[in-house]
This record gives structure tokens, sequence and C-alpha cells, in this order.
């Protein structure tokens, strides 16, 4: 996996925070950057098809945050909150801009070749298809938790502070959506492969 930001925009993203601020608000930025990159990335990757989409929406929730770091206010929510909720924004944009699954496709469909989640295709996220298909089963909001929850690695509190549900609703939503995501992968498995529960 690259480096999403890339050494030479993060020096040039780093080296402007200098001069907006003081030096350590530039230094806090990179640390901000270097702990939570992989969460708001794990987030993406939770919620979208496409490798390519997921790193362009991580570099710009990072280019939003550079570009309003001195307005965050630690005493109003944690960094990891702030960023996602920032990638949250993001990703409500980018469905509203991106109609291109009501688009019908040109040319021959039976003549194109068909991608296929796995290791052969580059565009890929980490997570299986079994995966994926068991995620698209799950209503918005129970995607969102689980996204948050394990892309974002939200804590509960977290979650709740910034989605505006009560800790106990995202509890609830988490044991629930996961139930019905291993049914759904246990399920997809053969017969043979399936795993017994102790």
């Amino acid at each position: 996996m690259m480096d999403l930001m890339g050494r030479r925009s993060r020096r040039l993203a780093l080296r402007d925070v200098g001069r907006v601020g003081d030096e350590s608000s530039g230094s806090a930025f990179a640390r901000a950057y270097d702990e939570h990159v992989w969460h708001v990335y794990g987030y993406f990757a939770y919620r979208l098809p496409s490798r390519d989409d997921a790193e362009d929406l991580t570099q710009l929730t990072f280019e939003r945050a550079l570009k309003a770091w001195d307005r965050f206010d630690a005493r109003r929510a944690s960094v990891a909150t702030w960023l996602l909720a920032i990638a949250r924004n993001l990703l409500v944009d980018h469905y509203r801009r991106d109609r291109s699954h009501r688009h019908e496709p040109l040319g021959d469909a039976e003549g194109e070749a068909t991608l296929v989640h796995g290791e052969d295709d580059p565009h890929t996220l980490g997570i299986s298809p079994e995966l994926a298909a068991g995620l698209e089963r799950l209503g918005q909001r129970e995607r969102e938790v689980i996204a948050l929850r394990f892309g974002g690695d939200l804590t509960g509190p977290e979650i709740a502070e910034l989605t505006g549900l009560s800790i106990v609703n995202v509890q609830q939503i988490l044991s629930r959506s996961l139930r019905r995501l291993r049914a759904e992968l246990e399920r997809s498995q053969p017969a043979g492969k399936r795993r017994i529960p102790a």
C-alpha cells in the first residue's frame, strides 16, 4: 500500500501549516496524520467498493483537516472523532455526486470482462467478497456503525458522539449487525468448510 498523501505532498502540507501557525501546530498535525490515516482509510474501505476512491477520499479528508486544523477544538471532540466527521461528510458528498450506478453501460455487456474481488483486481480493498456481500445486505445505519467501529477504530462512545445515537443504541446496532453478518457469512460458505460454533 502506498503512502496515501505522498511524501512530497505531506512535506508541502506541513510546511504550509508552519506558515499559518506555529511549528508545534505542524508537528501536531503530522502526529494526527500518522496516528489516524489508517483509521480514516479503514472507514472508507468498509463503505466503498474501490480502493482508488477510498485513497482519494482519505487524502481529501486530511486536506480538509489541514485547512481547518487551526479551528480544531480538543475540548469538543477527539482528533479521531473530528477526522471521521470530516470523512463522513465527504462520503455523503461522494454518494451525492456519484450516480454512476444508475447509468447504463455502453457497449456489449456480455463481452466486457467482469472484475471479481480478489488478489487479481488491483482496485479491491482488504475485505473479502463474502464480507462485502454481507455488508451490502445490512442497512445504511448498520454499515455506518460497523465502518466507524472496525474501519475507523472508534469506540462506542465516540460513535455515539459522532452519529448522535445513544451508546446503548450503538451497542445494540453493533450486536445485531454482527449477528446478521455472521449468519450471512456462514450461509455463503460451502457446507464442508463451515465452522461449527462452540
